[in-house]
């Protein structure tokens, strides 16, 4: 009966240690970063990953905007579809094209193979008559031959000093695209409120670690998100309602980026959904689907409601 008892006692001893990670890892946890919690889902425990070096890349990360850099020194195909929408949510205008981007020497152009419109997409004198669609023009059209761009980051630091008007916004949205987290400057009662990672800003949201499959590669997941519990005053100074990328988990190289912004400060109000792709071309990084949908309105000018979709392919060399 003893020999029998203490039996019993060394195999429960075993199947609880065994139990024990089972119950450790089991639930989400916590690390501090900066003086901000960050939550991690209980697969980021498992995977032993450095938080702290992790989150040191979100903040520094430059892959994203070397995946649009490499778009000036490769060729490639691109679908662009452009909606303009009414209040009602009907078109107004549109644009099908088909576009492709040529590169040699040092140098890039971009012919349009075919081209549908419709409505007052263009004005007489084949303008654009919506901002929207002039700013997507001005981002992914080459209306000249350009030459001597090369597709490093080091060094290109955006600065919209000496610009204005719509090369200046051109630079702020390259800012809040590609920088996400860092303050922008010269964008009213706004700023500072995008800066994720500063403390008054970062004690407004969650930080949340996951990992799951996107395309059947496996991905760390880092979401931001305001917190449940804010007081109205600290719901009017959110711009971000979220932003989610996706990181290669084996090099940490992002593979696609959500955004969803939205603010009203009397003068102007806007409400905007982004998303990007990325895959590979050789060594290249390059985004293989944008995807915009949003409204905005300044004092004097019309609200702009519109949709669009980039679809780049057949990359070359």
């Amino acid at each position: 009966m003893k020999t029998f008892a203490s039996s019993f006692l060394v195999l429960l001893s075993t199947i609880l240690f065994l139990l024990i990670p089972c119950f450790v890892y089991s639930q989400d946890s916590s690390v501090m970063f900066f003086a901000k919690a960050i939550t991690l889902k209980e697969v980021v425990v498992r995977s032993n990953l450095n938080v702290a070096a992790f989150i040191d890349r979100v903040k520094n990360d430059t892959t994203f905007y070397k995946a649009f850099r490499n778009l000036k020194v490769i060729g490639f195909t691109m679908l662009n579809d452009i909606s303009m929408k009414d209040k009602k949510g009907k078109q107004k205008a549109t644009l099908d094209s088909r576009t492709r981007q040529s590169v040699k020497n040092g140098c890039r152009w971009m012919q349009t193979i075919e081209e549908h419109t419709s409505g007052d997409l263009y004005d007489k004198n084949h303008k654009w008559n919506y901002y929207t669609a002039e700013m997507y023009a001005g981002l992914f059209f080459a209306n000249d031959t350009i030459c001597g761009e090369t597709n490093i980051v080091k060094g290109d630091e955006f600065n919209t000093s000496g610009k204005t008007g719509l090369e200046k916004h051109k630079e702020q949205l390259k800012m809040l695209f590609f920088n996400p987290g860092n303050k922008i400057p010269g964008i009213p009662f706004i700023g500072g409120k995008v800066a994720l990672f500063d403390d008054e800003t970062a004690k407004l949201y969650d930080f949340i670690l996951d990992m799951d499959l996107l395309h059947g590669e496996m991905c760390y997941i880092f979401k931001i998100i305001p917190r449940p519990d804010l007081s109205s005053d600290e719901k009017n100074r959110i711009v971000i309602n979220e932003m989610t990328t996706w990181f290669r988990s084996s090099n940490w190289e992002i593979l696609a980026r959500h955004y969803d912004l939205s603010y009203e400060a009397g003068v102007f109000d806007f409400n905007v959904n982004m998303e990007v792709e990325l895959g590979k071309f050789e060594n290249y990084l390059v985004p293989t689907l944008i995807r915009y949908n949003g409204n905005w309105s300044v004092i004097f000018k019309k609200r702009e409601t519109g949709v669009f979709t980039a679809t780049l392919f057949d990359f070359t060399r």
